[in-house]
């Protein structure tokens, strides 16, 4: 049975919240993407369907810099897969799609603080070469894709409600 990609949709909110829940340790990303969610910042907001069962979810949200720039920015936090399902590439394709879509939306960068051996397969690159921090202090796992040749500089911060929860 074929795996969809699409937008999520007010019936996938409860598989959603239980992907989160099964794929992280704790409760914060669910109740991170629920905030999101509330507040109308899950700019894109996909799920990977099979059969009706939401298998994948991943959003972005947007950033902004300080000193603010032209460039404008969003972050992709959190991507879970079910754990039953993980290794099948939902991830990948849930990651792409998003992807696409920023650039199509006219965002000129998207940030990531993850796995670099993970994210680098599509197109992220260390955010510190190109001089970007971020507010949490990493290095290595901060990256960067640029989608349109504008550059940004300075401290990268993500929306509000991320410091509500310790993701």
């Amino acid at each position: 049975m074929e795996t969809k990609i699409r937008k999520e949709e007010t019936k996938d909110i409860k598989q959603v919240r239980e992907i989160l829940r099964a794929a992280f340790p704790t409760d914060e990303e669910s109740r991170l993407v629920d905030a999101l969610r509330a507040n109308g910042k899950a700019v894109i907001s996909l799920v990977a369907v099979r059969a009706e069962q939401v298998l994948g979810h991943i959003l972005f949200s947007p950033v902004s810099t300080t000193p603010p720039g032209e460039a404008k920015g969003i972050g992709l936090a959190p991507v879970a897969v079910h754990p039953d399902v993980q290794s099948q590439g939902i991830g990948s394709r849930l990651i792409h799609e998003g992807l696409r879509l920023c650039e199509e939306l006219g965002y000129d960068y998207c940030v990531v603080l993850g796995d670099p051996k993970y994210y680098q397969r599509f197109g992220f690159e260390k955010a510190g070469t190109f001089g970007l921090q971020n507010e949490y202090g990493v290095d290595d796992e901060f990256m960067i894709i640029g989608f349109s040749g504008d550059t940004v500089q300075g401290l990268v911060r993500y929306a509000p409600e991320f410091a509500m929860f310790s993701v």
